[in-house]
Order: structure tokens, then sequence, then C-alpha cells
């Protein structure tokens, strides 16, 4: 399990990249670099990064279902992803 505070920094990060997505673009188009520079840090999406919904793993993260690679094998296993199941032949 991930730290409870790098949870919640990630959460902090999402809603600041959501409330100056807007304003950002906006800059962006008009050219206007230096007012980019003065947004927070924190509101540039590329800050952001993906972590496990369930446990906040940030490595092997699995894009399409939003798990590290061992909840998905975990929930796979126990048949809790509809539509994937353990390959055998």
């Amino acid at each position: 399990m991930a730290k409870e505070s790098m949870k919640a920094r990630e959460v902090k990060r999402a809603k600041l990249v959501a409330k100056y997505a807007e304003k950002r673009a906006a800059l962006k188009e008009a050219g206007d670099y230096e007012a980019l520079q003065k947004l927070p840090k924190n509101a540039s999406p590329v800050r952001m990064h993906n972590r496990c919904k369930i446990t906040g793993r940030p490595k092997g993260y699995m894009r399409q279902f939003g798990l590290s690679r061992i909840q998905f094998r975990e929930m796979a296993s126990a048949g809790l992803i509809p539509g994937v199941k353990k390959a055998s032949w």
C-alpha cells in the first residue's frame, strides 16, 4: 500500500489540473507563456502520475483497468473483472 499522503497528493494535483485546465488552454492559445509560468506547478497535467485505484501503487499500472498488475491478477483470478479470465490451453 502506498502512503496515504502520496495518494492525497495525487488527488490534490488532479483537482488543481481540473481547476486550471480552461485557463491554461486559453493562455497557450494566446501564446502568453509568462502568464503560464505564474500558474501553480501542480496545475500542469504532466506532473500527475497514474496510481492503482485500490492500493495506490505507482508502478505496474494498467491503464485499461486503473489497477496495478498485482491487484489485476488477484481480481481476475477471483472473477471480479468482467470479460477477463485466466488463459489455459
